[in-house]
């Protein structure tokens, strides 16, 4: 692709002299993406990479740094970890290298060696994140929320209390603030004279 770190990964091409093995493609066609072989994913935090998921869905082996939720997207067999790079290095007789290196060495050796069957990736991503189990894992999230008990106030307190010296001091004086703004809108507004949603028919869609 196109984005704003090009010009710095081409100033590094220059700086050492990879033109003869490095080459940037930019924009790459939907239909092309399967013509590739890994997927690297270097985020020092992340969320969700969807990019991951979508490369895995074209047969594409991922290697990535393992930080935030990045190990719950992919299973093992389609994804290889590196640690993030500001953390590990490994010194060899060589010079130094790191983490993610070998993460790439290792991911390349396994296609060569025909480890990896692509091939499948596609009907395993298919399955994981239809969106129908999607929408079923978010349910149980929502419902496994709307189940926990409300904390009593002081306890809240207690918690925002411990969240620093001054930082929890100015926790808990917005959140005591907040009450009294919600206790005001319960008397503007009691809750008794507020509409209730109907159940969802859930029976009617699961036939």
């Amino acid at each position: 692709g196109d984005g704003p770190k090009r010009i710095d990964l081409e100033q590094m091409r220059e700086k050492n002299l990879l033109h003869d093995r490095v080459e940037f493609l930019g924009p790459v066609m939907h239909h092309e993406v399967h013509n590739g072989h890994i997927f690297l994913n270097t985020s020092l935090t992340e969320a969700f990479c969807i990019g991951m998921v979508e490369a895995a869905c074209c047969g594409l082996l991922v290697v990535s740094t393992k930080v935030g939720g990045v190990p719950e997207v992919l299973p093992r067999h389609m994804i290889i970890f590196s640690k993030p790079e500001e953390e590990v290095f490994i010194t060899i007789s060589s010079g130094i290298t790191t983490d993610l290196v070998n993460a790439v060495s290792k991911a390349i050796k396994m296609i060569r060696l025909k480890e990896v069957v692509p091939t499948k990736f596609h009907d395993e991503i298919k399955e994981m994140y239809s969106w129908c189990n999607v929408a079923e894992r978010t349910e149980k999230v929502y419902d496994k929320i709307w189940k926990l008990k409300t904390p009593p106030l002081m306890e809240r307190l207690r918690r925002y209390y411990g969240c620093g010296i001054w930082a929890g001091k100015i926790f808990c004086v917005v959140m005591a603030v907040d009450y009294l703004f919600w206790r005001f809108l319960e008397w503007l507004f009691p809750a008794d004279e507020i509409d209730i949603a109907p159940a969802f028919p859930y029976q009617k869609y699961r036939k």
